[in-house]
């Protein structure tokens, strides 16, 4: 993701990885598939060109928040030739709310800034005290039940009131004029609840936000490519290095490890478990997914080459990659805004 200044020599860029599900079978054993997508993904940030400034990971680096799943994932990640920031998701947080993660890597939301970017890392994923403290018998049922699709028994993500003063305070030492970056696991704004592609507070954060002249909202979660637009506020989805959501009815019945399929999407190659997981150039300055790249066996007979524009120079290149264009769209339809 390039950030792009008035003057051409200010520009910085950024790598972005998310959700990667690092699932524990038994033992050393870990599902292969999801290993090999944060294997493939760091691989190619490592060989991006330019070289990013630092790398975020948007959450989800575990399927079921276990200490085995976290510290196999954070191996892998400690391939990356660079510095690591990460964002909390909910599959991290709801076995022990946090706790071994924070051991690993941190603070589950901060600030910091970089070449005159001011960053803010939210936790988004937290809910109602009483759905989080008092209604399951163990933390593993909880973590269960969070991490289930279309799940009833789950509960709406937040912020939550402590970190949205945390939030206020932190902006209000920050000049409007400093172009502002936010990265959430969840989106902060209300897209289908039924899936949780939801924040219940997102209205109030956005208010936090709306004095700033330019504001870029990232996030993963969802594992597919979203854009949406309000106000002076630009919202960006990430895709996973995991599975795609929804993913082909192919898959449905398989027993082993894959969520509950609830709605078909079509993809180029539903037999490729990597097709509609990838990467995308994200232009932090107009809000545009110039470039998306997702993995298919078939993506050079399926996306012919576009005309490549004349900012073409800074994306980010790989020999295992092919770039093409696409407009983003949002899925599933029925969403608040646009």
């Amino acid at each position: 993701m390039e950030l792009a200044f008035a003057d051409e020599s200010q520009n910085f860029t950024f790598a972005y990885i998310s959700d990667s599900h690092i699932q524990h079978i038994r033992g050393a054993k870990f599902v292969r598939n999801w290993d090999r997508g944060l294997i493939r993904a760091v691989a190619e940030t490592n060989l991006l060109h330019p070289k990013p400034d630092f790398i975020m990971f948007g959450g989800d680096l575990a399927q079921l928040g276990s200490k085995p799943e976290l510290d196999h994932g954070a191996e892998m990640l400690s391939a990356l030739s660079g510095k690591v920031h990460h964002v909390m998701g909910e599959h991290d947080y709801y076995l022990d709310l946090g706790e071994y993660w924070s051991q690993l890597f941190g603070p589950h939301y901060y600030s910091f800034d970089h070449k005159g970017v001011h960053f803010v890392v939210l936790n988004s994923i937290l809910t109602f005290d009483d759905w989080t403290f008092n209604r399951w018998p163990t933390a593993e049922q909880r973590m269960a039940e969070m991490a289930g699709l279309d799940n009833p028994n789950g509960s709406p993500f937040m912020v939550g009131d402590k970190q949205r003063e945390w939030l206020r305070q932190d902006l209000e030492k920050v000049d409007k004029n400093t172009p502002l970056v936010v990265f959430s696991h969840s989106p902060l704004q209300k897209i289908y609840k039924g899936w949780n592609f939801w924040t219940e507070d997102a209205e109030p954060v956005q208010e936090l936000l709306k004095p700033f002249a330019k504001v870029n909202v990232l996030y993963g979660h969802v594992h597919q490519i979203q854009y949406n637009q309000i106000g002076n506020i630009s919202f960006h989805s990430v895709m996973a290095t995991a599975w795609p959501w929804p993913y082909p009815a192919s898959y449905a019945q398989a027993e082993q490890y894959l969520p509950k399929l609830t709605v078909p999407m079509n993809r180029a190659d539903p037999f490729f478990e990597r097709d509609a997981t990838g990467w995308q150039f994200i232009n932090m300055a107009n809000g545009n997914v110039t470039y998306a790249t997702r993995c298919t066996k078939t993506a050079a007979a399926k996306w012919p080459t576009t005309t490549k524009p004349s900012s073409r120079k800074t994306a980010p290149t790989s020999p295992t990659a092919r770039a093409f264009h696409r407009r983003p769209t949002i899925e599933p339809k029925d969403h608040r805004h646009a």
